[in-house]
């Protein structure tokens, strides 16, 4: 099978998020696609197949080193990368259905890939919760959307400074902890860290940022932000809110290009 690897939401090499890409002429057993995941060894493997439900182009899952997840943005736009630059898919639009997140579409849009994923609403959290052992520093407030909590910090800093504890914030009743501030040069900046999935602190998080789009979009009174994950890598999106979904907007490049023997 051929498997591609591809830094997504940046445009240069060793940065952004790599994600790995696998092209199925069908699926494989679940266990499989979990230990291709694990031997990856990276924040998310993308499989797919051709003629996906509801009219898709393709079917689409994705995969942690330990799990199986529900929504993912750069492994989505490293496939879309994929199918555009190496398999030779006509024209600029391409549509995924996946299992937990309906259809996904996506959109070349001259050198950079928009995603149409759901925008994800979100509460305040009214109970105190310490974070000092989880990220050795509180936040100013707290919110939940969907399974995770996202944490509003004062200034990109505090954001910049966090001191992750993988293992305190697994303890936390979350999937994931998200981390977030005003920008400079961006309109915000963030950090994600997701034990409970294998990955101590992701690179680029698209999913998280159908979170910060819509609470950074009432906050600052705009549609369209600029963002900057401000992981070890880095990576930077344009997120474009449209009611109840977000553009999630960034390029891609691929590192390698290869073959695996089961």
């Amino acid at each position: 099978m051929k498997i591609y690897q591809v830094d997504a939401f940046t445009s240069r090499l060793f940065a952004g998020n790599p994600a790995a890409v696998v092209p199925l002429d069908e699926w494989l057993p679940d266990e499989t696609l979990q230990a291709i995941a694990a031997e990856n060894n990276l924040s998310e493997t993308a499989f797919f197949v051709g003629g996906g439900e509801d009219g898709a182009d393709y079917h689409l899952r994705w995969f942690t080193p330990g799990l199986e997840i529900k929504l993912c943005g750069h492994a989505t736009l490293a496939s879309v990368h994929v199918l555009q630059n190496h398999l030779g898919h006509s024209g600029d639009s391409v549509s995924f259905s996946t299992r937990y997140s309906g259809v996904v579409n996506a959109t070349r849009r001259g050198d950079v890939i928009a995603l149409d994923f759901p925008a994800r609403p979100y509460e305040a959290v009214e109970e105190e919760m310490d974070f000092l052992a989880a990220l050795g520093r509180q936040p100013s407030e707290v919110y939940r959307s969907l399974y995770n909590l996202m944490c509003v910090f004062d200034n990109k800093r505090e954001v910049h400074e966090i001191e992750p504890d993988p293992m305190a914030i697994a303890a936390f009743d979350a999937f994931g902890i998200i981390a977030t501030a005003p920008g400079a040069g961006h309109d915000f900046v963030s950090r994600y860290f997701a034990p409970r999935a294998g990955v101590n602190e992701d690179p680029v998080t698209g999913s998280a940022h159908c979170s910060l789009a819509p609470f950074w979009a009432d906050r600052l009174g705009k549609k369209r932000l600029t963002a900057h994950q401000v992981s070890w890598r880095g990576g930077e999106m344009i997120c474009e809110l449209h009611d109840d979904r977000v553009d999630l907007i960034g390029a891609a490049v691929t590192y390698l290009e290869g073959e695996i023997h089961l």
